[in-house]
């Protein structure tokens, strides 16, 4: 295949597309909006699935490569109730097909496995338009453009290429999340390093819930999830980090001290993370010369599956393209015709709503019984 293919993101998806079209010899250009690989932080802990995401690594050739960074002990997993009582300790027997890695450290692999240039960074998209005959133009902050006859919008929720195929935009689904980090949690936090465990934690209640990970370095992060409209939020001053604490602390009042602690300990000051989701079997119509993938293409609600979806997405497009090389279109519907199915049916969350009375820790144990987990 001779045709080069413009990639617009260089996130997990849009750089594993990168290293399948490499691997095939099929020429490719990421365009990412980040000015270097270490702008800034790129998120906690990812479980990356032996059903989806280490797939999507196989097929990339970087099985040995991802197995150097898997984490160790990080699959152990507790369920807390609210006034700290444990009700489910499962420690990591290696067994599992989910071993945990940092975000991180795993795009770097992605990035290390990619010749020098692939990626360009600092390359912000304002806007892209349709020139016809299934070619694009995409337009940047800088003024600068291309011209591509397949473009693939890798750009996550609030992606640039999607209204190219698609008028549907991102609805928030009435849940937040606040970001806290504790380190050097075993001497400095060992309250709550001791609630968490060696992996992940998670303690449930209607309308409200602590996920926390044990990341590397033994830092411990936390996601306070909160049911409510963005007014609610919108109205907690986070600039000031002392008065958003304690106003986010209030919602758990009468929790253990010991998972509170995740908040009220943070070593930063806290982040406001909205939640935000495209219309469940989000699909388009085939528009010739571009396609997307990842977040870009059906973002949902967290579930543990976006990241191991958008790899997936790029090895079976990537794979698709490698199969087909003088037929563009047919790889494009070969791709999309298995991408919108599997993510439509990983949107349909088995787990009860934040607001559902079943979303306790004895709850949360009892569906996992009922699924065989």
């Amino acid at each position: 295949m001779h045709t080069p293919v413009t990639i617009i993101g260089a996130g997990l998806g849009g750089l594993t597309l990168a290293r399948v079209l490499h691997i095939h010899g099929i020429p490719v250009t990421v365009y990412e909006s980040e000015s270097s690989p270490s702008a800034r932080a790129q998120g906690g802990l990812l479980d990356i699935h032996d059903y989806n995401g280490q797939l999507a690594l196989k097929a990339a050739g970087l099985m040995d490569e991802f197995h150097a960074i898997v984490l160790e002990g990080r699959q152990a997993l507790r369920v807390l109730d609210r006034d700290g009582t444990v009700l489910l300790d499962q420690a990591d027997d290696g067994t599992g097909g989910r071993p945990e890695v940092q975000r991180g450290d795993l795009r770097q692999v992605l990035l290390d496995s990619l010749p020098a240039g692939t990626v360009r960074w600092g390359h912000k998209v304002s806007r892209t338009r349709a020139l016809g005959e299934g070619r694009h133009e995409v337009t940047f902050a800088d003024g600068g453009t291309v011209v591509t006859s397949l473009l693939v919008g890798a750009d996550g929720a609030w992606s640039r290429v999607r209204p190219l195929l698609s008028t549907a935009t991102p609805e928030y689904i009435g849940k937040s999340v606040v970001e806290t980090y504790l380190f050097d949690a075993g001497t400095r936090h060992p309250a709550a390093a001791k609630a968490v465990g060696g992996g992940m934690m998670i303690a449930p209640s209607p309308g409200r819930e602590i996920f926390a990970h044990r990341e590397k370095d033994d830092t411990l992060h936390a996601y306070l999830g909160l049911s409510g409209p963005q007014e609610w939020f919108a109205a907690i001053d986070f600039a000031d980090a002392a008065s958003a604490t304690a106003r986010i602390a209030e919602e758990f009042d009468g929790w253990a001290p010991e998972l509170t602690a995740l908040i009220t300990d943070s070593d930063v000051a806290p982040v406001l993370r909205p939640l935000y989701a495209l219309p469940p079997g989000h699909r388009w119509e085939r528009v010739p010369g571009v396609t997307l993938l990842g977040d870009a293409a059906h973002l949902s609600a967290p579930n543990g599956e976006g990241a191991n979806l958008a790899m997936l997405d790029g090895a079976e497009l990537g794979e698709a393209l490698a199969a087909h090389p003088d037929d563009v279109e047919t790889a494009l519907t070969e791709y999309e015709q298995a991408m919108f199915p599997r993510s439509a049916e990983t949107a349909t969350d088995e787990m009860p709503g934040i607001d559902s009375v079943d979303n306790t820790a004895h709850g949360l144990i009892d569906l996992a019984a009922e699924k065989g987990r």
